[in-house]
């Protein structure tokens, strides 16, 4: 069948396989220089390996929860993050829940190994490859009858209002897609380009398999996956290829109205500039994580550093007591009076099991001569703040 023929063209114009970057206003422009500064800030943060771990682990089940959540998912992020872990344990009648989120994890990260074991070799968008994801996001769903995973619908669809482009145009529409974006101006080589125009066409491709509605089940999932292959395979960080389906899932009715009006309007720049911002709001938390674990980490070294050699099993103990104090204060912000110091963790429980009250009040005079507690309302607190006096010396922007 002639393109020119083809139902959608008649139906859904705006499927048109192009976008004009001369239309992307200034300030998107001026957004997109900062997603791509801030990514770069994530993937050059050092962490210990734990911590490493342990914020791979929350990104992911952050964005697994969100891809799923949009669509009615009601677990919570502990539950994602347990299904990140293998400890998820649910009721029979809510293991589906979790078999949807576990499909997330499965396919992002069958998406990360195949990008992070072939660096030099790009991923060439298809239709089969998409058909996978789909594939992935439904397996051992319980599903409608005309929803088969991976397997393009024969059937007309109607989403909120939106009747999705025609079925027997939907195999041929994946491909162009794929073949546009296999070679489109938004591959970019340039280094400074190359970020920026990635997180562009991954945010239209999700636009356009939105449009295009090829399943008969799990469209947003799969074009969600597909915007974290585009930016992998672009170089940005893991945990920021999972923002944009967060920034959908906190803003799910602005994200379903923006994807209706960008029909409607036959426009999708206005889709672009929404998911753009929501991707920058969402570095710049991401960015806010790892700077408090960074503290975490430099404060503990801090405190090390400052006990020197520990030659003694007061030496010990003592910095017992100031790391436990320190990860109770980083959990409650509360002070710890003397009375509960004992009862932080059961190590410290141990250590002054046989020793009275004086020894405490020794210790805790010590520790505070060493500049590393502090006195509040109410008990003890680390003295962690004196680390950010160690940061290069600029003078504070003042408003007038």
């Amino acid at each position: 069948m002639g393109t020119d023929k083809r139902e959608y063209r008649r139906t859904h114009p705006w499927i048109d396989f192009r976008f004009d970057l001369r239309r992307i206003p200034a300030h998107v422009w001026t957004s997109l220089g900062i997603a791509s500064a801030d990514a770069e800030h994530i993937a050059q943060a050092m962490l210990k390996p734990e911590t490493g771990r342990r914020l791979h682990q929350l990104f992911l089940a952050k964005g697994a929860l969100a891809t799923t959540a949009i669509e009615g998912n009601t677990l919570d992020e502990e539950d994602a993050l347990r299904a990140v872990q293998g400890t998820l344990e649910l009721p029979e009648s809510q293991r589906y829940l979790g078999q949807e989120i576990q499909n997330i994890i499965g396919a992002a990260n069958e998406i990360k190994d195949s990008i992070m074991g072939s660096p030099d070799t790009p991923p060439r968008l298809s239709r089969q490859v998409i058909e996978h994801f789909n594939e992935e996001v439904l397996k051992d769903l319980p599903l409608d009858d005309k929803a088969v995973p991976g397997r393009i619908r024969t059937h007309s669809v109607v989403v909120a209002g939106y009747r999705a482009a025609p079925h027997q145009d939907c195999a041929y529409l994946l491909d162009r897609l794929c073949d546009w974006f296999n070679d489109s101006d938004l591959n970019a080589d340039e280094p400074s380009r190359r970020v920026p125009y990635a997180i562009l066409k991954a945010i239209v491709a999700h636009l356009y398999v939105a449009w295009i509605h090829p399943f008969g089940d799990g469209n947003g999932r799969t074009a969600r996956l597909l915007e974290v292959q585009i930016l992998l395979a672009a170089g940005l960080p893991v945990p920021a290829c999972h923002l944009l389906s967060n920034h959908y899932n906190l803003t799910r009715t602005e994200y379903y109205r923006q994807l209706e009006l960008s029909s409607r309007r036959e426009d999708p720049v206005p889709f672009v500039e929404y998911a753009i911002q929501g991707l920058v709001d969402g570095l710049r938390d991401a960015i806010g994580t790892i700077r408090a674990q960074q503290f975490s980490d430099r404060w503990e070294q801090y405190v090390y550093e400052t006990f020197g050699e520990l030659k003694t099993e007061v030496d010990r103990r003592r910095l017992r007591l100031v790391l436990d104090l320190t990860r109770h204060h980083e959990q409650t912000l509360e002070p710890v009076s003397k009375r509960d110091m004992r009862r932080l963790s059961p190590a410290l429980s141990e250590a002054y099991a046989r020793k009275t009250v004086k020894t405490l009040t020794r210790d805790l005079n010590a520790i505070l001569a060493m500049g590393l507690l502090e006195i509040e309302e109410g008990g003890y607190v680390p003295r962690d703040w004196v680390i950010l006096t160690f940061r290069p010396q600029r003078r504070d922007a003042r408003p007038g």
